[in-house]
């Protein structure tokens, strides 16, 4: 008997260690941290409904359609499911599409066209150089550790050069770019900041305060629609030479390739740039210029809820602007708006003429006229020197602004001998006696 009672002992004693082992296997398999040098494939997860396909070209217009629909209106032009919204003509200044385009809003990295526009400036005067240096310190390497955050992977205590920190602020977006050049440019972000809001200012940009060269947000920080599009056509007529940065598709540094978040410059025809951003609070926004046939347009958005948003209403507001919009010439340069008397001259009237060319942006199909008014104070005194200003043309457009152009000499007038200033002199006196 004791033989099975023995055998009976060892087999029970042998399956309750291994019933331990593996309680033992499972929790030490529980605890076990990965190593972090290693990569594991995540178990694919399980979809949210049964139908996972991607919508087709019907079913896509119609989800469109159903955002669109819910979207507040805009106060000027197509209804759009952003937030905040404009879009200008930058020949014309004419105003497209505005959705609450001067209500305040966070700028996120669309804040850094104003770090890009004074940087612009000062290589324009030759303040800097594109070999410039500037030094990365702890705050610039700082603020893209840790956190997500956009950077072109700058180190701690390096130099690097303002022709590397331009594509790094404008191509990829880089945090740690922005801090270095604020930094450079002003000793400290927060002088700088100074410096950006003191431009604003001189811009006309009315309704935004800076905090910081990179649009990390920040209490009291805000823009406007209408001011970034401001700043976006200040931007383009103001440093042409530079502006080619802003349409560049990738960037390589410290051994990294990078491409431009503004996803319209590869797949929209005409977009040259300018600026993505993404925060919390602000949501996706994007600022975009694009040009077609020599007509160049600026579009602001923000207040998106995705990247895929951001790109579908920026391809779409663009093609509308393009396609239901057009320019028309109204005025040639050298034509004559008016005549003003010339008082002791050889001639009795010299012509008004405008030296520049004036557009006007209109529906398709839309014919209008503006109104033109020629303000000026005579009689001229001769001598008159062509070119020389003698008033101002008012034109109010269709739209209802009001623009002033000045009006020149368009011709020489000289003054009259003796003789003649005498008999002019006489005859002006007679008739106005008589009169």
């Amino acid at each position: 008997m004791s033989w099975p009672i023995n055998r009976s002992f060892w087999l029970l004693a042998l399956l309750a260690l291994a019933g331990f082992a593996g309680a033992a296997h499972t929790v030490g398999a529980q605890q076990q941290t990965p190593n972090r040098h290693q990569t594991q494939k995540p178990a694919p997860a399980k979809p949210a409904t049964p139908n996972t396909k991607p919508l087709g070209p019907k079913q896509a217009a119609a989800a469109q359609a159903a955002k669109l629909e819910a979207a507040g209106p805009s106060q000027i032009g197509p209804t759009t499911i952003a937030r905040f919204a404009y879009m200008i003509d930058a020949q014309t200044g004419a105003v497209l599409l505005a959705k609450d385009a001067d209500k305040p809003m966070a700028p996120s990295s669309m804040a850094k066209m104003m770090t890009v526009y004074l940087l612009f400036e000062d290589l324009a005067a030759g303040k800097l150089k594109p070999d410039t240096l500037f030094k990365v310190s702890d705050r610039a390497y700082a603020i893209t550790r840790g956190v997500h955050s956009s950077t072109m992977f700058l180190e701690l205590g390096a130099e690097a050069s303002i022709a590397d920190l331009v594509q790094g602020i404008i191509v990829v977006s880089g945090n740690d770019a922005s801090v270095a050049v604020a930094e450079g440019m002003a000793g400290s972000e927060e002088s700088f900041a100074e410096r950006m809001n003191k431009k604003a200012r001189e811009l006309g940009l009315t309704g935004s305060v800076f905090k910081n060269s990179s649009g990390w947000p920040a209490e009291g920080q805000h823009v406007t629609a209408h001011d970034l599009a401001v700043l976006a056509a200040r931007t383009i007529k103001d440093f042409p030479q530079y502006y080619h940065y802003y349409a560049q598709r990738e960037f390589t540094y410290n051994g990294k390739t990078q491409a431009n978040r503004n996803l319209e410059l590869k797949s929209v025809p005409g977009v040259d740039g300018l600026k993505t951003g993404h925060t919390e609070e602000g949501g996706f926004g994007q600022t975009t210029s694009a040009i077609r046939d020599g007509r160049r347009l600026v579009l602001v958005l923000n207040g998106l809820t995705s990247m895929a948003d951001r790109a579908q209403e920026t391809a779409r507001l663009i093609e509308w602007g393009f396609r239901e919009s057009s320019n028309t010439t109204i005025l040639r340069a050298g034509d004559m708006l008016a005549e003003a008397p010339v008082w002791l001259g050889a001639l009795d009237k010299v012509p008004l003429v405008i030296p520049t060319a004036v557009q006007m942006t209109t529906t398709v199909g839309q014919t209008a006229q503006p109104r033109v008014v020629a303000k000026f104070d005579g009689p001229v005194p001769a001598p008159i020197a062509k070119g020389t200003k003698l008033g101002t043309a008012a034109i109010t457009f269709p739209d209802g602004r009001t623009v002033e152009y000045p009006l020149e000499a368009g011709t020489d007038v000289p003054k009259l001998g003796i003789v003649g200033r005498i008999a002019a002199a006489a005859k002006h006196y007679l008739f106005g006696w008589l009169s």
